[in-house]
């Protein structure tokens, strides 16, 4: 099946036995009672609405760090017990590092380690018992919380993406679900980049997880950019992705989930500049970035593959985070692509959170980056439809004109 025919996974998973309490979807009394923390468990509410995100300017708060993290440091509680999961990517601080009681320059140093590394898991933190309210306010630093337009969050806190498998008898039958026409079940991606702006910074708590297994696998698109041949980079270099949230928005619908906002279509490059890096990144989803600008239909599923191939496979770019009781994981979402994995027999639930601050409108390079204007991007995004629908030859010359007007 080509990358254009791709089916998304169900971003809801109901039970017959689940209740509706005031027109709200909630787990079955059955499942609440396999949870310790049941504030952090996912509702769907049909009534909540929320209009189109607008463009806006973000402030990368990674900008401020001090190159040194003196200011994480000097918040540290004893000696930080860290080392380095791989030599280019990824950072676990074990010990001495308490997320919730940082200040906002500990907080600055610490969106610039998560830049520079990738990935940071941190052990033992207390984040979960801070409760949904601290933890969205301990989020919103590092910019606005996106609110995932399907998923399930914790009753009145829709800043929450919610990752729940269910507990029980359940694992097995979701099992045979999942396995009954796939061999596997990794799905390399970038969350929500059919978003205009879609999350950097990305922070996510572990509530429950099996004793083995559910681990997460990460991927540097940094590095798997700096692989390719110059000549292949050239070819890539400006050439722009078509993203859409549509096809998960269906796939809510069709199960009687939700729909808090209209689906979208964006537009980002295929080859995107990091400003705090100064780097260039694949950014890359098998799911919403559906088609390459100005490539056939065959043309585009071909390079989309060929480059989805080079980072999955590549192992030497890559790392395997594992969660145990007080884990947080941050990660930035602009530079890499992860996996969740399925990949335990027991009766045990996964139960985590999400908080995903947005970040800046992808852009190929730092001088657009510099001149990007948020009343001018809102005006060009009246032209989505019609690019969209502009034939391969002419799109190119379609956005050069969009631009000079």
């Amino acid at each position: 099946m080509s990358l254009s025919q791709t089916k998304l996974p169900a971003v809801v998973y109901f039970s017959k036995d689940d209740e509706i309490i005031n027109g709200v979807h909630n787990l079955s009394k059955r499942e609440k009672s396999y949870s310790n923390n049941p504030e952090w468990l996912p509702t769907w509410d049909p009534s909540q609405k929320f209009p189109k995100i607008l463009p806006f300017k973000h402030v990368d708060r990674a900008l401020f760090g001090d190159s040194e993290y003196e200011n994480l440091f000097k918040a540290a509680d004893g000696e930080i017990n860290q080392r380095e999961i791989t030599p280019k990517l990824g950072t676990e601080v074990k010990s001495g590092i308490q997320l919730s009681k940082l200040d906002d320059k500990a907080k600055n140093d610490l969106a610039l380690l998560v830049a520079k590394r990738g990935i940071v898991v941190f052990r033992n933190q207390d984040l979960k018992e801070k409760g949904p309210a601290f933890v969205k306010e301990w989020g919103e630093y590092f910019g606005p919380l996106h609110i995932h337009p399907t998923s399930g969050a914790p009753a009145g806190f829709p800043e929450f993406h919610v990752v729940y498998r269910r507990a029980g008898e359940e694992v097995e039958e979701n099992k045979k679900k999942i396995f009954a026409f796939r061999n596997k079940n990794v799905g390399w991606h970038s969350d929500v980049t059919y978003e205009l702006q879609p999350p950097g910074f990305t922070t996510f708590i572990n509530i429950k997880t099996p004793k083995s297994g559910g681990d997460t696998i990460f991927a540097d698109t940094i590095e798997a950019y700096d692989r390719l041949s110059p000549q292949l980079k050239k070819m890539l270099d400006g050439l722009k992705v078509a993203h859409t949230s549509r096809d998960q928005a269906n796939n809510s619908l069709a199960q009687g989930g939700i729909e808090r906002r209209e689906a979208v279509d964006n537009i980002h490059p295929l080859v995107r500049w990091h400003p705090v890096l100064k780097k260039k990144v694949l950014f890359l989803q098998r799911g919403f970035g559906r088609r390459i600008l100005g490539l056939k239909v065959e043309e585009s599923d071909a390079l989309l593959d060929f480059l989805f191939s080079h980072v999955e496979s590549a192992h030497d770019l890559q790392l395997r985070a594992n969660w145990e009781e007080g884990t947080v994981v941050l990660w930035d979402n602009r530079r890499v692509i992860h996996s969740a994995i399925f990949d335990w027999d027991t009766t045990a639930s996964r139960h985590a959170v999400r908080i995903t601050p947005q970040a800046e409108r992808p852009v190929a390079s730092e001088e657009e980056y510099l001149n990007w204007d948020p009343e001018v991007e809102l005006k060009s995004q009246e032209h989505i439809d019609q690019i969209l629908a502009t034939p391969p030859a002419e799109v190119y010359e379609l956005l050069k004109s969009l631009k000079t007007k």
